[in-house]
């Protein structure tokens, strides 16, 4: 099951949600490969990779200069591999200005592995540029994180309207997963234009809101500055607690409701 993580605002959890959902689906028990399509890199900075050991990234799989299983490397974290982001990915769009089928590259590019992993999430930069299209064409679902603000609002609307044209025109089939509220603070769901925007997206999107809301919390933020996930840095923190929930909303909304992939999420859960 393919997955892009996506946002075209920055600063909604996009990147601490697609690694620490990886994760928590890998301790699961299911194999999953994240990529990273960031020229920033910030998904593969933050499982410790360092800024001089980034390439081979997504970017050579994009050009065609090297096959995907060259690429994958290895995590910290057991059944969770990386693809990973670079400085190169922000030539994206020139260099695939004059591509014919340049928005099934990446689809192309990851047909050796098809098969290998349970979930491929695809950690998205926040513009519909050329690689968030690939990501977009080569997933089923895509999930959108965002903070409960009024910008952030207005940037999901604009997002929605952007994909709604990809699937007139270039044939996009992905689908919305779901909504996932990110950094809430303890109090922020009193505020009255915190509870409005909320309730206006729950109305509007009814059950593709995720139940589950990501807390603001000091372990996340400090996890990556350690090269981790949650999991590696702070087992038993809220953080940590709310992704294994996520995750396991994921699994059955994606239909993967077999006993052993269920009983196993349900251990994590219990062990955190």
């Amino acid at each position: 099951m393919n997955i892009a993580i996506i946002n075209n605002k920055g600063g909604t959890g996009k990147t601490t949600t697609c690694v620490n959902l990886a994760a928590a689906l890998a301790n699961s028990g299911c194999h999953v490969l994240l990529v990273d399509l960031d020229s920033q890199a910030s998904a593969s900075l933050s499982l410790g990779v360092a800024r001089s050991n980034l390439a081979p990234s997504a970017a050579q799989i994009l050009f065609g200069s090297m096959d995907a299983e060259e690429a994958i490397r290895n995590t910290g974290v057991p059944r969770l591999d990386l693809l990973t982001g670079q400085m190169d990915l922000a030539n994206t769009d020139l260099m695939l200005a004059d591509v014919p089928g340049r928005e099934q590259r990446l689809s192309r590019g990851l047909s050796g592995v098809k098969g290998k992993y349970d979930f491929i999430l695809f950690d998205c930069p926040p513009s519909l540029t050329m690689l968030s299209i690939n990501a977009l064409m080569v997933s089923e679902y895509y999930i959108v994180p965002m903070s409960v603000e009024y910008l952030a609002l207005e940037g999901l609307i604009g997002l929605m309207e952007g994909i709604d044209r990809m699937k007139r025109g270039m044939g996009l089939k992905a689908e919305l997963l779901g909504i996932v509220f990110t950094c809430i603070k303890p109090r922020m769901i009193r505020k009255q234009i915190t509870k409005k925007i909320a309730g206006l997206i729950r109305d509007h999107y009814g059950k593709l809101v995720f139940e589950t809301e990501i807390p603001k919390d000091v372990r996340l933020e400090e996890a990556p500055a350690y090269g981790k996930c949650i999991f590696q840095h702070a087992d038993n923190s809220r953080g940590a607690k709310a992704y294994v929930k996520l995750a396991r909303e994921a699994v059955k909304r994606c239909g993967i409701k077999g006993k052993e992939a269920e009983k196993d999420v349900e251990l994590v859960e219990d062990k955190g």
